[in-house]
């Protein structure tokens, strides 16, 4: 069996002190610049591996995050995971995760306390902000050893937060729907004990406001994420507000129960009806017409978070500057599509309110 290259074989084919290969390793600032790239020559050469181990023992720190999430059934926890995920593993970081059987958040202590055991260096809280879950917050995060990011949640002072700017994107689909013409407008919200579907539904509530169209609640139902509760919420909206010729779906699997129910009604989309999402799924390029949604970038999200959270953990580590926690708002993207496209032709009338006793 071939000898694994050492640390102490690198420094002597480099002709430094195994310190100064270890301070390479790790992005130490004190070593020359042409001495890092001497030694970073040099283990590539040999094609040296550092021992997850010993690089653990030697920096009294385990190299692993803590992950705990809620809800991998939905596509946006599961999106997100996989984000954070890739860039941890490119950071050199392991990841430790306890996924939570619900969103209800009872006693963290022995959560907690399980993944300090094991020497996590940093704690990413991926469970998405539902109902009163984080009310824990103000008593138990203080009291953490390591530092800790959510994800998902509003704005808060003194706490590192990443999370897309869910309003921004309800407002961007509804401002989409009346330069479209359309005025209208009705929504599905996803269901609104989730931080995310209030922030969508005050988006598309004060794209209306600022166009001079009072919202009405008669105008909203309330989905549960899913396709089939978009099937339900649209029949609601269809005999609540016969005039609606466009509707802001909270999220692209809602929109394809929407879309179902259209073609089974004979409502045409968009030329009786346009349909915006919220997602960007890769499939919702296929659904039929292709639908117009708002793109989050979920796997930029947990990219994010990782970085921002090892960047606490360096602070922390080196004593740095004091850590100023941020808040990091990501902006979602519109994707134009022929869901929403205005072909309304006004020799066909209003056909919505027909169509009713039909549904």
């Amino acid at each position: 069996m071939k000898k694994r290259c050492t640390i102490r074989d690198v420094a002597a084919a480099a002709g430094v002190s195994h310190q100064t290969v270890s301070r390479v390793l790790n992005g130490r600032p004190d070593v020359a610049e042409e001495t890092r790239r001497h030694v970073l020559q040099v283990i590539k050469e040999l094609n040296y591996q550092p021992s997850a181990i010993a690089r653990s023992l030697t920096q009294q720190r385990s190299f692993t995050l803590g992950v705990v999430i809620a809800g991998l059934s939905y596509v946006g926890p599961s999106r997100t995971l996989s984000g954070i995920t890739e860039q941890a593993e490119r950071m050199g970081y392991a990841l430790l995760l306890k996924e939570l059987a619900d969103f209800g958040v009872q006693d963290l202590r022995p959560l907690f306390n399980s993944l300090i055991a094991r020497q996590i260096d940093g704690l990413i809280w991926a469970v998405p902000e539902v109902g009163n879950n984080r009310a824990w917050l103000e008593e138990s995060a203080d009291g953490l050893p390591v530092p800790i990011l959510f994800m998902t949640m509003q704005a808060c002072p003194g706490i590192s937060i990443v999370a897309i700017d869910n309003y921004a994107g309800g407002r961007m689909a509804t401002q989409h729907l009346l330069e479209q013409g359309y005025r209208h407008i009705g929504h599905i919200s996803g269901p609104l004990d989730w931080w995310e579907a209030r922030q969508r539904k005050a988006g598309w509530r004060d794209a209306l406001l600022a166009a001079g169209i009072p919202p009405d609640e008669l105008h909203a139902e309330e989905g549960n994420w899913s396709s089939a509760s978009g099937e339900w919420a649209f029949g609601r909206l269809l005999a609540s507000y016969p005039q609606m010729d466009a509707l802001f779906v909270g999220n692209d699997q809602m929109a394809l129960g929407v879309l179902q129910t259209a073609c089974r009604q004979g409502i045409r989309v968009p030329h009786d009806l346009a349909v915006v999402g919220f997602d960007g799924l890769p499939e919702a390029a296929y659904y039929w017409p292709p639908l117009t949604t708002i793109y989050q970038d979920l796997r930029n999200l947990g990219w994010t978070a990782v970085r921002e959270l090892v960047r606490a953990i360096e602070a922390n580590r080196y004593e740095q500057e004091i850590f100023e926690p941020r808040s990091i708002s990501l902006r979602p993207e519109l994707i134009a599509r022929e869901s929403s496209t205005n072909h309304r032709d006004s020799s066909l009338g209003a056909p919505i309110p027909s169509m009713l006793d039909s549904f």
